[in-house]
């Protein structure tokens, strides 16, 4: 393949008067440097799919390394940010200015920052919902359009660039390490034209499916930050599905309190949910159990991380002292890939949710190394 400039972009400004293929390109509009403060940036907008196969517009970030492509194009690695809430802009990807939590986000950047200088096109969708189209609250946690929001991103990346070659790779932490999960399951059958390489799970939501049916009316207000960072989860969930899975009929399990609050978090970032459920315990939410009815069915089917059908080598990074996503959630996941035969390896900390310890670290950089170790196909 010929070598081609990273600045090299196909400039489409102008929104198609109607929805194209998933995965084509709307526009892809440079960035100074400032953008994530990494060079080579651009904001990409393209099509997506909703679970219902409705055709939507997704965006989010791309950064490309300097100098001309090597033989072949640059390999890609996606990256999945972590839970920032349900309304437009709360992804910060396409606009980290709007990011609403800036600790996670300076992480999102160190890891995006690390995979441009080891060579790769780094490429970070904001998700469904979270860019900067309007379309509705996030459907957060839904494994799928989580899963095709990321693969769509790429080969829209891949069209705006023809610097970037078929080679790819996936990585995210926390709900973007449930969102890696899932796109390295679906990538078999859905991109086979694609080279994909393997995952980087970073404490990834898992499990939570077997956990949220326990909820009822008699679930007391949690104290402090630990009550409003599980009340916001849930109730993200809540809203997510009501949005995307009518057959979960997510109202019949509400009060009025309830209804009235999903109402108002679908156009909100993280930090105003926790605030909300800060003042609100879950039970007076609901009015009756989860584990009845259709919802518990719904939800399996919407969230649950596969545990077979991987084609290519997982790295699972797991805090034994995470209380975001509890150990046992993380040591079900492990169980359950070890026990089906799927090829991963792990690394176990005793850091916060996320946080990357000297074995971690050195775990990515081996993992990049086999990634690139293969001559990537263009």
């Amino acid at each position: 393949m010929t070598a081609v400039a990273s600045s090299t972009l196909l400039m489409l400004p102008v929104t198609p008067a109607q929805a194209d293929a998933p995965g084509s390109l709307i526009s892809a509009t440079r960035q100074p440097d400032s953008y994530h403060g990494i060079a080579n940036g651009s904001l990409v907008e393209y099509w997506t799919t909703r679970s219902n196969g409705e055709q939507v517009r997704a965006s989010g970030a791309m950064f490309v390394p300097a100098g001309p492509a090597p033989a072949g194009g640059w390999p890609i690695m996606a990256y999945n940010h972590g839970t920032t809430g349900l309304g437009a802009n709360c992804g910060g990807q396409s606009d980290p200015a709007t990011a609403p939590l800036p600790v996670p986000l300076a992480a999102d950047e160190t890891l995006m920052r690390y995979f441009v200088s080891k060579g790769f096109a780094v490429v970070a969708p904001d998700h469904l919902g979270l860019g900067v189209f309007d379309t509705g609250p996030h459907p957060y946690l839904e494994l799928r359009t989580e899963a095709t929001a990321t693969i769509d991103m790429v080969r829209a990346a891949r069209a705006a660039n023809p610097g970037l070659s078929r080679t790819w790779a996936v990585t995210g932490m926390s709900q973007g390490g449930h969102a890696s999960l899932g796109t390295a399951n679906l990538q078999a059958s859905a991109a086979p034209d694609l080279d994909f390489r393997g995952t980087i799970a970073i404490d990834p939501a898992s499990d939570v499916e077997k956990a949220l049916p326990i909820a009822g009316p008699w679930v007391p207000r949690l104290p402090g930050e630990i009550g409003s960072g599980v009340g916001a989860f849930s109730t993200s969930i809540l809203a997510g599905m009501r949005a995307a899975r009518p057959d979960a009929q997510v109202d019949s399990y509400l009060t009025e309190r309830g209804r009235r609050l999903l109402d108002d978090i679908g156009t909100e970032c993280l930090p105003a949910i926790s605030e909300r459920m800060s003042q609100v315990s879950m039970g007076e939410l609901l009015a009756r159990p989860l584990s009845e009815g259709p919802f518990p069915a719904v939800l399996r089917d919407y969230m649950t991380v596969p545990v077979r059908g991987y084609d290519a080598p997982i790295l699972l990074l797991l805090n034994a002292t995470d209380t975001t996503v509890p150990s046992p959630l993380h040591g079900a996941l492990a169980a359950q890939f070890a026990a089906n035969g799927v090829d991963f390896d792990t690394v176990v900390g005793t850091g916060s949710h996320c946080q990357l310890n000297p074995a971690m670290w050195a775990a990515i950089e081996d993992f990049s190394n086999r990634v690139l170790a293969t001559p990537v196909q263009s």
